[in-house]
């Protein structure tokens, strides 16, 4: 086996085996709970640029297919491992997980002691990383680790959104019609939409108010993507015209943090941010406690109690993460707008958050 290297900023090194393509990589290195989905995870353009670290040890058993991606790609910079499965075993599997890396030219790392970078990650937050099979000084390779640019600061969704608008029908009888803002978006979204008699136009990040209105949308969806919601001017400006002409708006993720500015709530990067599929969030309009999957290391700042007095009139928050009372979600209460922080569309699940599309139809034929 050829031999890897893992470097983190802070001066920290990890080794291990090489796993997919044997290379050398970069970028904010995080990590995600999920003991399934990571098929899911290596396709959703929200992990652009970022080195993902799997806690569950066992990774690959049931391998992949040509059913489960959420995008065209695999999007992650860099993927680590403790212990890949010798041989998946699944009947929908096409291939092992090692050789779709290798196939993609995503460089990764196995036999690392994940838990102990996964403690370390969570003590000194994410941080820029180096990933390396054809590099054998940690020193080296430090070097050019902190050559990198931070997360803050970046602005990434145009890198990941389709060039080219889309259309997704509508399952059995169509009943509206959604202009969705593509963020970094993944298939699930407009999936679960069409499964509500929705009809999806997916539009390119840069599109404009007049490029939405153009598919003439009962309502509008901002989605999940990567990057610091700080540099995501546009979106802001579309989504404040969106709301003042009382169009329908629903965002998640990328797109919540993206509404929460709008609305004049500032942004802020969590330390280690939350990734994975087993996160509890109290839904504040029912009092359920929901297990949910989440993806984000950018959080909005708004007060959990009370309403604010907005351009839009009140709002107040939704939904918060009962791990660390992160704002989860926000709901404005004079125009017809929500969001949530996490991800209702979660392909590999839970799927208690699901119900949340339904709450958006609600909202769209309430109009």
């Amino acid at each position: 086996m050829t031999e890897a290297i893992l470097v983190l900023e802070d001066g920290r090194v990890f080794r291990g085996e090489a796993y997919g393509a044997v290379g050398e990589t970069f970028g904010e290195a995080v990590f995600t709970t999920g003991m399934t989905g990571y098929q899911e995870t290596l396709t959703d353009p929200s992990y652009h640029r970022q080195v993902v670290v799997q806690t569950a040890p066992h990774i690959g058993n049931t391998g992949v297919n040509d059913e489960d991606d959420e995008s065209d790609r695999i999007w992650v910079s860099g993927y680590v491992v403790r212990d890949p499965a010798r041989t998946p075993s699944n009947w929908r599997a096409t291939e092992d997980l090692g050789t779709r890396l290798a196939r993609h030219g995503v460089v990764g790392i196995s036999g690392v002691d994940t838990r102990a970078l996964t403690r370390h990650l969570r003590e000194r937050g994410a941080m820029r990383v180096g990933v390396s099979s054809v590099e054998a000084d940690p020193q080296a390779l430090l070097a050019r680790v902190l050559e990198q640019p931070q997360m803050v600061g970046a602005d990434l969704s145009a890198q990941v959104s389709t060039p080219q608008a889309y259309t997704v029908g509508a399952e059995g009888a169509h009943r509206f019609t959604v202009a969705a803002l593509d963020l970094g978006i993944k298939r699930n979204v407009p999936r679960r939409l069409a499964a509500r008699g929705v009809t999806t136009h997916v539009l390119p990040a840069s599109s404009t108010f007049e490029d939405l209105m153009a598919v003439k949308p009962d309502a509008v969806f901002f989605s999940p993507g990567p990057g610091d919601p700080a540099t995501a001017d546009h979106p802001v400006a579309l989504a404040q015209e969106v709301m003042r002409n009382r169009i329908p708006l629903f965002g998640i993720c990328f797109g919540s943090q993206i509404l929460g500015r709008a609305l004049g709530f500032g942004t802020y990067k969590l330390g280690y941010g939350h990734r994975g599929i087993n996160q509890p969030v109290m839904d504040r309009l029912t009092g359920k406690v929901e297990v949910t999957s989440h993806n984000h290391g950018f959080a909005v700042d708004a007060p959990l109690e009370g309403t604010v007095d907005t351009e839009f009139g009140r709002v107040q928050v939704s939904h918060v993460c009962l791990n660390d009372n992160v704002v989860e979600g926000l709901r404005a209460l004079d125009v017809p707008a929500f969001t949530v922080q996490y991800h209702p569309e979660a392909a590999a699940g839970p799927h208690d958050a699901d119900y949340l599309f339904d709450r958006f139809a609600e909202l769209i034929g309430d109009k």
